[in-house]
């Protein structure tokens, strides 16, 4: 190449490069004409927001027989919303906006990309089809939670079936009411054959291939990406898993007088799902339920509240007390609730809620800390620097994380002494981490193996109706070794008995990242900040811990996930700690499984 020729081809690059180097006075132009479009969807997306809000409140905390008042409001107001979000205008601005990213700030960006999400959940190129899709969706939401359990003809409700699954001793009896739990998945199958069509339909409107990878997209990731990702957590955690499993089949075999099985039949589990065997073992010297039994479901709210406090947080808006569902329905009640915990952040600002049916025990006292992890992160991110559409976790499974992170503070013994609940002595530390492994470890082969195939399968790979109830247990069988009681043919629909599956569907996969994510922070939490065992440490009072927790919540979803993890923890996601945490159980379920056949395969 001669010299004439590189010179003549340099300047023309350099030529190149200033011509299309934007000036200043085009990025500033282009971000004023997106912050013009931004202040006023979000003015009017913030608006519909808050109705569709109200209008979903008063269909889960008031659900009356043969009224359809609440659920007609609700269906309305998704509809405006729906049709607000999913315009064809705000589509075509949006992408048109985002052609010159590079010209916008990163703020701007991110909320660009979060109206065209919005959008794809509801887009008015198919209008009809969103309509379909939100009715379908109201009218299964009717009859998930105003569904009556009975055993023996009496009415069951989910607090009682859950109290049954945890300390009932006839398996006769435990079959009747896990079989009873699964009832409702009867007539949920045809809303879900409806939903699953609609789902994909709507979001394929957009250009995603299904709702599946919709979801997914949220973290920046593929189904293959997220799949991958998945499975490498389920292959780390599996052999302490495998562990776990070999030891409760010799457990509950012995506790029910039946030989050992293969797979553990479902209702010897404390749990409808077998998402959690915690309530397996009662540690000795660290009996929280009978502690609890003396004390108010209010109590339990304050006592989470007050931890929060001692980290430096605000108290609860009054807004709190004054609006949220936080107690069962009173007895004898002419009308019923939604009995899942959620929190809720009505109006993107102040106005924060929680739905719950605190009872005074162990479950609820967990769940009262996790609930508020959630109010205190709407909190915190509700600030000035973050705009209303960026009011969000950094990804979804950081909100799951924070309040799991909660949830496992409060129950470590260090943390209960403090607060009175328990003197801690003589409690044996294996037992307590023993328990906590059937809470997080099980957790995992459920979350990442049978509800993230099941879901997949689902949406991604449209798995045949009448293949659902099968395949929905071969999963159970591959990835948490338990087995029904009985044969359940396709007459039923096991896995619409899971709330999830209806009303925060394909996403289920956030509550396994957010166990690992909780686990790095703890981690980092105790070794880092409090210089304590990760097995034992009392945040109550600890401002630092505070400050370290408010600096991940408060920029929302303003920044990058991974980045904001490397950042605060120094290390990207990684199930290594929770592993670590759970090292001397592996090694000492080991000893006592000599001579035990594991059952389970490894993946």
């Amino acid at each position: 190449m001669s010299i004439q020729f590189r010179s003549a081809l340099a300047a023309s690059v350099l030529f190149a490069a200033c011509q299309s180097a934007p000036s200043a006075e085009e990025t500033a132009a282009a971000r004023a004409e997106a912050e013009q479009f931004l202040g006023a969807y979000t003015e009017r997306f913030v608006a519909l927001y808050r109705d569709a809000s109200e209008a979903q409140w008063a269909s889960n905390t008031r659900i009356v027989e043969g009224d359809d008042s609440n659920q007609e409001r609700q269906r309305a107001a998704d509809e405006a919303l729906a049709a607000f979000t999913g315009s064809v205008e705000n589509i075509e601005r949006a992408r048109a906006l985002l052609e010159r990213e590079e010209l916008l700030s990163d703020a701007q960006r991110r909320q660009l990309e979060s109206v065209l999400f919005r959008a794809a959940s509801g887009p008015q190129t198919a209008p009809e089809l969103v309509k379909r899709r939100i009715a379908a969706e109201t009218e299964q939401n009717k009859k998930l939670y105003g569904f009556t359990f009975t055993l023996d003809g009496a009415e069951l409700t989910p607090n009682a079936i859950d109290s049954g699954l945890r300390s009932e001793k006839d398996l006769e009896r435990r079959r009747k009411i896990w079989e009873s739990s699964k009832e409702v998945g009867v007539g949920l199958r045809p809303g879900l054959v409806e939903l699953r069509g609609l789902r994909n339909e709507v979001v394929r409107a957009l250009g995603y291939r299904d709702y599946f990878s919709y979801m997914v997209s949220e973290y920046g990731m593929s189904t293959a990406e997220m799949s991958a990702t998945i499975e490498r957590i389920n292959r780390e955690l599996r052999p302490l898993f495998r562990e776990l499993h070999t030891w409760a089949r010799h457990e509950l075999a012995a506790r029910y007088g039946q030989p050992v099985p293969e797979l553990i039949p479902a209702h010897w589990l404390p749990n409808r799902w077998g998402q959690d065997w915690s309530s397996l073992v009662e540690v000795e010297g660290f009996d929280l339920d009978a502690q609890l039994a003396s004390k108010s479901p209010e109590w339990l709210v304050r006592q989470a509240e007050d931890f929060y406090e001692s980290l430096g947080f605000e108290a609860l808006p009054q807004v709190f007390w004054d609006k949220s569902s936080l107690y069962p329905a009173p007895a004898g009640a002419t009308w019923k609730k939604n009995t899942h915990a959620s929190a809720w952040h009505m109006d993107l600002d102040r106005d924060v809620r929680s739905l719950m049916s605190v009872e005074p025990n162990t479950e609820w006292y967990e769940t009262t800390h996790h609930e508020l992890g959630h109010i205190y992160y709407y909190l915190c991110y509700t600030n000035p620097q973050v705009p209303p559409l960026l009011r969000e976790g950094a990804n979804r499974a950081y909100h799951e994380a924070i309040g799991s992170l909660m949830g496992l503070a409060a129950m470590q013994p260090k943390f209960v002494e403090r607060i009175g609940l328990s003197p801690g002595a003589g409690a044996d530390p294996m037992q307590l981490l023993l328990k906590e492994a059937l809470n997080y470890v099980v957790f995992i082969p459920w979350s990442t193996g049978t509800m993230f195939f099941f879901e997949k399968e689902l949406y991604h790979d449209e798995l045949a109706p009448e293949r659902w109830n099968a395949r929905w247990w071969e999963l159970a069988a591959r990835y948490q070794g338990i087995a029904p009681p009985t044969p359940r043919g396709e007459q039923f629909c096991d896995a619409a008995t899971k709330t999830h599956i209806n009303d925060d569907p394909a996403g289920y996969y956030d509550y396994a990242l957010s166990f690992v994510l909780l686990f790095q922070l703890h981690d980092h939490i105790a070794r880092n900040i409090l210089k304590q065992d990760p097995r034992n440490t009392c945040y109550y009072g600890q401002k630092s811990v505070g400050e370290f927790l408010g600096s991940i919540m408060t920029p929302g979803a303003s920044v990058d996930w991974r980045a904001l993890l490397k950042e605060k923890t120094g290390s990207d996601l990684s199930a290594a700690p929770m592993l670590e945490y759970f090292e001397p159980l592996r090694r000492w379920l080991a000893e006592r499984n000599q001579g035990r056949k594991h059952t389970l395969p490894m993946l």
